[in-house]
């Protein structure tokens, strides 16, 4: 299998899963800030011109965060990356879903593309986007710290759902957009001292 990934992007999450399972697979970087994600090579793997992507050993391509996790999880039962309780794992998907769409997708996007959420508005239109951003970005590392409470992982073990979380946790340190409440913090510090987190982002030169 092959990962298409940007170093730093919400790709990390899934090459930290990667490096969880153990089994040898290929990657190649793209730069999102040189507009590799637009070149015809790219296109034909992703029309969507996002990663993460991932080619199967069969040559099909698989897209979108949350498949890709589920697929690896699914197809690697023996790295317990999922519990085996459907309750469990909708919990998992629950929490996956709300950190992509809404963490990722309402909250950091505006914070760091407001023209997308705000075509043609002047610096103050833009800075109020940011704003809401913000306030999504935050609101949602407050609802994982409850979810943390008396936990070490989200759902009482690692699981996908975590490597998740420590995708917007990797945004909100390094580009210090925000603090990371107490129980948060102390997730990411967990999983920075994972042998496969570690792996992971020396292999996207983030260390």
């Amino acid at each position: 299998m092959k990962l298409y990934f940007a170093p730093g992007a919400c790709s990390l999450g899934i090459h930290v899963i990667f490096e969880e399972i153990g089994k040898g697979y290929d990657v190649q970087a793209v730069n999102l800030r040189a507009g590799d994600q637009f070149k015809p090579e790219f296109l034909a793997v992703n029309p969507k011109a996002k990663v993460p992507a991932m080619q199967l050993d069969n040559g099909e391509i698989l897209t979108e965060w949350l498949a890709i996790a589920g697929y690896l999880a699914a197809t690697n039962p023996s790295a317990k990356l999922v519990p085996a309780d459907p309750l469990d794992w909708a919990r998992a998907t629950e929490i996956m879903a709300y950190i992509n769409s809404v963490m990722h997708g309402q909250g950091f996007a505006r914070m760091f593309r407001p023209e997308r959420f705000a075509t043609g508005a002047d610096d103050a239109g833009k800075e109020a986007v940011r704003a809401e951003g913000l306030r999504l970005f935050t609101e949602g590392f407050a609802l994982m710290d409850q979810a943390l409470a008396g936990r070490d992982y989200l759902l009482g073990h690692f699981s996908i759902a975590d490597a998740a979380l420590f995708y917007v946790s990797f945004w909100a340190e390094g580009r210090k957009t925000c603090a990371l409440p107490p129980n948060v913090a102390a997730h990411y510090a967990r999983m920075l001292a994972r042998p496969a987190v570690q792996r992971a982002m020396a292999a996207e030169g983030l260390v």
